[in-house]
Order: structure tokens, then sequence, then C-alpha cells
């Protein structure tokens, strides 16, 4: 512990330590039952006669704050300040909010929109289809924590020092091979290994978008993505969704008219869809981007897990020019708690991306990596993925068919083809957020489609996920969520003035 003392002031030593402890106190950062360093030890520290800590302590003892077991110590009785013994008045704290700087006002302004959405999950008792997340329930933990302990034992002094900036090498390797089942051709030095697929964004952004520049964006889209871009000061335009994807004439207009830096989209178990692009509207896409020079950053949920007839194809498996940046992770098809993912990119802007790296955190934890490697390389992972794909599967399946079975009329939805969500649109005249808390209510939860949405576009339309909801709540949740809709209907709808009734320019 460390306390300033001024040996020039009239104030005697033994009162500035008693009053430094107070405000301490005081402030709540010395808790009560917490133990004051020894007055030994104190007064070696502080360079003071071992009798004046000691006057300092009965003082405390003294005013109630303290008190003292003998041969265990003295300790902080947490008792209130008043009269003299309060400590002296604290001086007007900082104001944090006027030193942010614009980016970290844009994602104050996000958060602060996302929780005007008020997405909340409701009680133990609600069924919520809030949460666009796997199931824990279904996680490999006994299998995950036995090669855990396995490399610790075999590589433990090398994992558990620095490690390279791009990853652990067995990884990236067994990467290059993984990808390329899915049409990837990727080297092991193309691939860069990330914390989570939110820092591969962060990381694309840093190093490729100035403020001011534009970023095409599908619509709807990841929220993340949304934010990690507007924080570093990208306009985003909207390249809207259709059966088949992104709508390439559209983006082919932004390149022609806009110019964007880059392009986000995802193409397979696309959030909050659940949809996967077509092969031709990618072709389509990449030869757009290719053209006009704007890279592509597409997220790839993973291409195992998919319930059609066969899985999506990635944009960057159609990439001849090197124009596409794919970006991978392991947290929807393992733990969200890994933060591991992977970005794969041309050498000479993996090389400007794992220099961004370096600055934010050196490296990805080797440890997990060497794990989350020979988990895969034992061929666990195969076995986790057969398991939680059909137990996913399931699940959607219980969906579409509560919804078809329950649903009024006027209600629609997408049919996902992978990830773990899809996208309702509610009936003319209904929101999603004024229906939310008519739904909390009734015992079902959802996110509000505008969270999906530039500037809060998509009102009439929901995301429900399904991958954490137990199969035998599923058909009652939608029960409920159909008994809300329905009594939503049945309210008068507010009469609109001619105030309201003008548009907005």
């Amino acid at each position: 512990m460390e306390i300033p003392l001024d040996r020039d002031k009239p104030v005697p030593l033994a009162r500035q330590i008693q009053a430094h402890l107070e405000r301490l106190i005081a402030e709540g950062l010395l808790g009560p039952g917490v133990k004051l360093p020894a007055t030994r030890e104190l007064a070696r520290r502080l360079r003071v006669n071992r009798a004046t800590v000691a006057l300092a302590y009965e003082e405390l003892i003294a005013a109630g704050l303290a008190h003292a077991h003998v041969g265990q110590g003295t300790f902080v009785a947490g008792g209130p300040m008043t009269g003299a013994m309060a400590a002296p008045a604290s001086p007007a704290p900082i104001d944090w909010a006027a030193l942010l700087s614009r980016g970290a006002r844009i994602a104050a302004a996000d958060e602060e929109r996302l929780r005007g959405l008020g997405t909340a999950n409701g009680g133990s008792a609600t069924i919520s289809f809030a949460g666009g997340m796997p199931d824990s329930a279904l996680f490999p933990t006994d299998a995950f924590r036995r090669v855990l302990n396995q490399v610790v034992r075999a590589e433990g002094a090398a994992l558990l020092q620095y490690s390279p900036v791009g990853g652990y090498g067995p990884l990236r390797r067994y990467l290059a091979g993984y990808l390329l089942r899915f049409g990837i051709e990727a080297r092991a030095e193309d691939i860069l290994i990330v914390n989570g697929a939110q820092q591969g964004f962060n990381l694309i952004a840093r190093t490729l978008l100035d403020p001011g520049d534009v970023v095409a964006i599908e619509q709807p889209t990841y929220t993340g993505a949304m934010q990690g871009f507007r924080a570093c000061g990208a306009r985003l335009l909207p390249v809207e969704w259709d059966a088949a994807g992104p709508r390439p004439d559209v983006f082919q207009r932004l390149c022609e008219r806009q110019a964007p830096k880059l392009f986000y989209c995802q193409s397979s178990g696309h959030n909050p869809t659940g949809l996967t692009i077509e092969p031709e509207t990618g072709r389509r896409l990449v030869t757009a981007a290719t053209r006009h020079q704007v890279p592509i950053v597409e997220d790839g949920f993973d291409g195992s897990l998919y319930y059609g007839a066969r899985a999506g194809t990635p944009l960057k498996a159609a990439d001849r020019a090197g124009i596409v940046i794919h970006i991978g992770t392991f947290s929807k098809i393992l733990f969200p708690g890994l933060r591991l993912g992977w970005l794969v990119a041309p050498p000479p802007l993996v090389e400007r991306l794992q220099a961004a790296k370096q600055l934010a955190d050196l490296h990805t934890s080797a440890l997990l990596q060497a794990a989350v490697h020979r988990f895969c390389e034992r061929r666990l992972l195969e076995r986790h993925v057969t398991r939680v794909t059909a137990e996913y599967a399931r699940r959607r399946t219980l969906l579409l068919a509560a919804l078809r079975r329950r649903m009024p009329e006027g209600v629609s939805w997408t049919e996902p083809h992978g990830g773990f969500s899809l996208l309702l649109t509610l009936p003319i005249g209904l929101t999603a957020t004024a229906l939310l808390p008519t739904a909390v209510e009734r015992g079902v939860a959802f996110t509000p489609g505008p969270a999906f949405f530039i500037d809060g576009g998509g009102e009439r339309t929901l995301r429900l996920a399904f991958s954490s909801v137990a199969a035998a709540r599923i058909d009652e949740g939608v029960r409920r969520l159909a008994e809300a809709i329905k009594a939503a209907r049945r309210q008068p709808r507010p009469r609109r003035t001619e105030h309201e009734m003008v548009p907005v320019v």
C-alpha cells in the first residue's frame, strides 16, 4: 500500500496516514473485513517509525472504522464516517465522456440504440429465442479438457511463452487442409489466427479503412460487423438481400456511384436469416468486386453446419484475383469462449493484418491453439460436428413446423439452410419493438429486427434463434409468440396525425 506523505506539512504523519486510510474506506476501496498491512511492514514502506503507523491505526479503531484482533492484525470495520473524522472532500471526477474519441462515441451510440430495442431474454420461465449462440449443453467439454491437459504436458513450456503473431504453425497447416474441403485454396502462410471473428473485423477495418470511407454491407446483417465498421468512422451503404443473397445489381451500382472501400457479407449461415448465397449470385458478386477492385470481407459460418442438400459455397472458392478476405471461427462449431478464429487473405494484406494484430495483442493464446489443433487432428471435431448438426437440424425442423401450424395469417419467415436463426416478418401494422413487451409478458422473447438493419430499418422483422432453445420447448415458445401477435393485432392502432404523415426527407 502506497500512502503519499508530505513531510513539509504541519500535519503530523500519523494524521496523514489516518486520513488516507479513512478516504479509502469511505470510497469503498478498502471494504469491510479487509486486513490492513502490519504496522511493521507499512512503517518500513513509508520510512516512518512503527509507532507512527500504530497511532494512525489506533485512531481508526477509536473512530469505529477498524478493529484489531490480537495475533491476527487490524481489519476494516466499514463503519460510517461522520463529523471531524470525515475524509477530506474528493476532487471533481474527470469527465471521461468528453475525452472519448469519435469512434468510441459512435460505438456508444450504437450500443444505446441496441439497448433501446429491448432485446432482454426475460425471466427464467421465459422461452428465449433471442440468443444466437450454440447450446452449451452440447459442448464437448470433457474431450477438450483431456486434449488441453495433453498439450500442457507435451508442450507446456513452449506454449506458455511468447508465440508467433501469425499463429501456431500446426493449426495453420491443419486449417489449410480443412478449408480445402469447402473449396478454399489457402497456404498456411495465407492464414492469420485471430481472437475470434470480431477481432478479424477490427483488424481489417483498422488496416483498410479511413474515417469517411464507404463500406457496402449486406442488409440485414450481423450487428457486430456494423458496429465494428462504424466505430472506425465508415459510412455504411446497404446491399439488400433477396432469396439468393445480396443483390449483385445493387452492389454493382454502389461500386459505380459510391466507390466503396470494401463490401461485407455472410455467404452461409447468414445471421439473422439463416440463408445461403446461391453459387451464381456469389460468382456475380466476386466478378463485380474484381472489376471495381473492391475487396469482399466474407464472414464464413462454418460450412459443416448446414441443413439442406448441400453446403453453401464460400465466395473465396470462386476468387481467382485475391479480392476476397475470408473470416472463419471456431466459436459456432466448438465454444464461443475459445475466442479463436482466422483470416485468409493475399500475402501482402496478411503481412499488414499481422502487423496490426501484433500492435493489438502480440498473439492469440498458443495453448488454446495447440489444444484445438490436437482436438481436430484426432478427428474429435468431426464427431462433434456430426452430433451437433443433427441436433440443430432437428430444432430447426421443429421450429419451422410450429410456425406453419401456429402463426396467424400475414406472418412469413425465412427457411434457414444453415446457422442458428431465421428472420420472421410480422403482418402490416405491427412492429417488433412494440410487440416485444407483450411477448415477454406471455413468456417468450426474441431479438427485434432493427438490430440487423442499417439505421434501424426492418421494423416489422424479428429474429428467432433456435440453437440454444431445448427441442421440447420450441413449440410452446412459438405458441406464446403467436398469441402475442394475435393480441397485438386486436389492439386498436393509434390514429396518425397530419404531422406524422409528412415524409422524412
